[in-house]
C-alpha cells in the first residue's frame, strides 16, 4: 500500500513538472538584420518610409536631413536614426535594445559580413569594425555585466562624395556628446 502511495505520488509530481514547463524564446529571436538593411548607406528615403512609416524630422542643414525611426515588433521596440543626402542614406545609427542577447546580434554580422577587421576592448565595453563591405564601414559595439549584450551598430559611407560640406557621421555626433556630458 505504501508503495502504492509512492507510486502515485511520484506519477502525479512527474504530470504536474510536465504541465508548468515551456519553450522559452530568448527577446530577440526574430530579428533579423534584414530589418536594418533599408537604413544601409545608398538605401532610397522612400523605402525606409514604406516599410517604417515617415520618420521624425531632427534637423536638416547643407541638404543632409536627420531622421529618427522607430523599428518595433512584437518583441522588440527601438531607435535608429538616419541622414539622408538627395533621398539617400549617408549613414544610420541604431540603438538596440539591451535584452538582446550580445553572442546572438554579433554571430549575426560575422555570417553577414565576415570576420571584422579591428576589435577594441576597454574595461566592459567592446567596439567591432567592418571596414568597406560593400563600401560601407560597419561599427558594433556590446558591453558585459552579468550578461553581453548589444549598445548600438551603425553604418556609414566608407567612401562619401565630395561636396558633402558639414558632414558628420551619427556616431561620431553620438559619441561627442556622450563624451561631453
Amino acid at each position: 500500500m505504501r508503495l502504492l502511495c509512492l507510486i502515485f505520488i511520484f506519477s502525479l509530481n512527474l504530470m504536474l513538472v510536465k504541465e508548468v514547463s515551456g519553450k522559452v524564446d530568448p527577446p530577440n529571436y526574430n530579428f533579423s538584420l534584414e530589418s536594418l538593411s533599408v537604413f544601409q548607406p545608398e538605401a532610397p528615403l522612400s523605402t525606409m518610409e514604406e516599410k517604417f512609416g515617415k520618420g521624425e524630422l531632427i534637423s536638416e542643414s547643407n541638404g543632409i536631413k536627420e531622421y529618427k525611426f522607430m523599428v518595433s515588433h512584437l518583441r522588440y521596440k527601438f531607435p535608429v536614426w538616419v541622414q539622408v543626402h538627395e533621398g539617400k542614406s549617408l549613414d544610420f545609427f541604431a540603438k538596440l535594445p539591451s535584452y538582446f542577447l550580445h553572442d546572438v546580434f554579433h554571430q549575426s554580422l560575422i555570417n553577414r559580413y565576415g570576420k571584422q577587421d579591428k576589435f577594441f576592448n576597454k574595461e566592459v565595453n567592446s567596439v567591432y569594425v567592418w571596414n568597406n563591405k560593400n563600401n560601407v564601414k560597419h561599427i558594433y559595439s556590446g558591453s558585459c555585466t552579468i550578461t553581453c549584450f548589444p549598445i548600438y551598430y551603425a553604418g556609414l559611407i566608407a567612401n562619401p562624395k565630395e561636396g558633402l560640406a558639414g558632414y558628420r557621421p551619427l556616431i561620431e555626433k553620438f559619441e561627442y556628446k556622450e563624451i561631453r556630458k
